[in-house]
């Protein structure tokens, strides 16, 4: 008799990539693509004085977070990454937790990766091109102080 997979657990596929949300504030907003989610912790070269061996030891030192592009669709009336971004003035800035939310097939939050203290640093309009059919996409790049994630 063949398996039709009635009998196995909900958690041994991994999940697509293709279906989630982003949101800050009170905005929701869907986005075709989310890219920069990774973070890395430096690496110290430390040796003390009285080391009996030449080659120094490894520490961690500081998180470092990238920078979190994220790109979609230009929709008539829809401004509202070019509302926040034009929020920005020197030295002040409104600051936002961004949550992308990875989606199951029923579209609830399976996890989120939350951004702390976010805000824009570069927007990107589409190139215009006359013989060209594509969707014009439209890009905001944002700096933050670090990720976390989040299980529902």
């Amino acid at each position: 008799m063949n398996d039709d997979g009635s009998a196995q657990t909900t958690n041994i596929w991994p999940l697509p990539k293709f279906h989630f949300r982003v949101s800050w504030d009170d905005v929701e907003m869907d986005f075709q693509e989310v890219a920069g989610l990774d973070s890395e912790t430096q690496v110290l070269d430390y040796r003390s004085g009285d080391a009996k061996h030449v080659s120094p030891i490894k520490m961690p030192g500081m998180i470092k977070s990238s920078n979190v592009t994220m790109k979609k669709g230009v929709f008539t009336r829809d401004h509202a990454v070019w509302d926040w971004f034009n929020e920005v003035t020197m030295n002040v800035v409104t600051r936002r937790e961004v949550k992308i939310a990875l989606l199951d097939e029923t579209g609830a939050a399976t996890m989120a990766w939350k951004l702390t203290n976010a805000f824009p640093v570069k927007i990107t309009s589409p190139d215009l091109n006359a013989t060209g059919n594509e969707v014009a996409i439209e890009s905001i790049e944002l700096a933050h102080e670090g990720i976390e994630i989040e299980t529902v």
